[in-house]
């Protein structure tokens, strides 16, 4: 058996923890690392720090976790700033390349070659690069405990970690999971902060701004989410900063679309389109395309060629240089521009390719996706099929606090029954729309004896 610097059972656990975090980074399991000479028991006991491996099997592990036999064992030594600034250019370019498993494992190399204490700048950048590939990745969760942990660690090391970077990125995951109130409470309470420090605008506050302009539009607090939009636009045209500006009016668009004003929502995001067009940014680019189709679909005019065609753009970029979530929305947006151009099958294999690319961890944007399928299989004549998908879609809907979407999915699931003869369930799907719009019985009417005809 090899020994570890510092053998025993420390060194073994060390060992352990450092295959398994190697291991899940790549999205293997123990049997895919076990391969066909070793077995998943024998990863397993490896994993729990209860065996040595060999210098055979480091070798092996080694080569299966795309790394050398150093860095597996924590032997590797001590890297010089320069050198870990290029690993890290290289983790950001894997990033950039839409590949966030490559990143995840290049962020992780990097802290496993230096330590928080020794070079605080760097593991810290690594740090946030590994919230936001297990973020791209769709393992929102993971990437909100990292985002959580730079929060924390913000308040005492402000020169080695952008706070505002940290909470936004909170943010964003909270939104995706469907805690709208958690998501609010920490960018308002930050959005507190900087006001109470009177500085001046920066490019990452509006952006902060505009996280928190989506959020509270989500929860259907238009009043609040206009507010804050003015407030963002403001900002960043005071700064004169065209990527500050165009998120403004990126999400200042989304407001006017909550509030049905399709107009205005068209003529902001066109203005966002022709900023982000001059910039770099095809991801953000190809995002944006997908807001602006959605309110093609939506406008007094609907244009579901156009926005098909622009949708049909967006997905080739992002094939290329977006994550699977970000596939997943502009899927999302084809099933929709399908349904209005009547072709209920193609929306149905949209949606449903879209609930498999966002995995289990997007409840805001499945619950989405299930509406969708849901109208796409009652054009197909499947109203059972659609009542499940709808009922399901309005539940995930409420459960993520976005109760103006969930009234409106319960109204159309009443819809769906009413034509499906179901009219005792019909009055139910009605309530349930109604009690998510803050309706209370409170007269009693159905406690109340009714007065009898003659």
């Amino acid at each position: 058996m090899i020994f570890i610097k510092g053998s025993g059972d420390a060194s073994a656990a060390a060992l352990g923890a450092r295959i398994r975090r190697l291991r899940r980074s790549w999205g293997m399991s123990q049997a895919d690392l076990a391969g066909d000479d070793l077995s998943p028991s024998y990863i397993s006991l490896l994993e729990g720090g209860k065996r040595l491996p060999s210098a055979e099997v480091l070798e092996q592990l080694a080569v299966r976790l795309r790394c050398d036999v150093p860095t597996l064992t924590g032997r590797a030594a001590e890297a010089s700033e320069c050198d870990l600034e290029v690993e890290l250019k290289y983790a950001e370019m894997a990033m950039q390349n839409a590949d966030p498993l490559a990143a995840l494992a290049a962020y992780r190399a990097v802290q496993d070659k230096t330590t928080a204490a020794a070079q605080p700048k760097i593991w810290y950048a690594a740090e946030q690069g590994i919230a936001l590939a297990l973020e791209r990745d769709g393992r929102l969760e993971e990437a909100a405990v990292h985002y959580e942990a730079l929060r924390t660690a913000s308040v005492t090391s402000k020169e080695s970690v952008p706070r505002l970077t940290a909470v936004i990125g909170l943010c964003r995951c909270y939104r995706e999971l469907g805690d709208l109130s958690h998501a609010i409470q920490i960018a308002e309470e930050t959005l507190d902060e900087l006001r109470e420090l009177k500085l001046t605008p920066t490019v990452i506050g509006v952006e902060l701004l505009s996280t928190l302009v989506g959020i509270h539009s989500e929860r259907g607090d238009v009043h609040r989410a206009s507010y804050l939009a003015s407030q963002a636009i403001e900002q960043a045209t005071a700064i004169t900063d065209p990527k500050a500006l165009g998120a403004a009016y990126w999400n200042a668009s989304v407001v006017m679309y909550r509030k049905g004003n399709t107009a205005d929502a068209l003529a902001l995001i066109q203005k966002a389109l022709a900023i982000y067009a001059e910039g770099e940014d095809q991801r953000a680019l190809a995002r944006l395309r997908n807001a602006y189709a959605s309110i093609l679909l939506q406008t007094e005019d609907p244009q579901p060629e156009l926005a098909r065609t622009v949708l049909t753009q967006s997905l080739e970029s992002l094939l290329q240089v977006g994550s699977s979530v970000d596939v997943a929305y502009c899927r999302s947006a084809l099933a929709r521009a399908e349904l209005h151009l009547g072709r209920p099958e193609a929306a149905v294999a949209h949606a449903e390719q879209a609930m498999a690319d966002l995995g289990v961890g997007h409840r805001l944007q499945a619950a989405r996706n299930l509406l969708l399928l849901a109208a796409a299989q009652l054009r197909l004549g499947r109203p059972e099929e659609a009542k499940s998908s709808y009922e399901r879609g309005a539940l995930m809907l409420e459960a993520s606090e976005a109760s103006q979407q969930a009234a409106y999915a319960w109204a159309e699931l009443a819809e769906i029954l009413k034509l499906c003869g179901e009219d005792e369930r019909v009055l139910w799907a009605y309530q349930q729309s109604m009690r998510c719009i803050g309706y209370r019985n409170t007269l009693m009417l159905d406690r109340l004896p009714l007065s009898k005809s003659s």
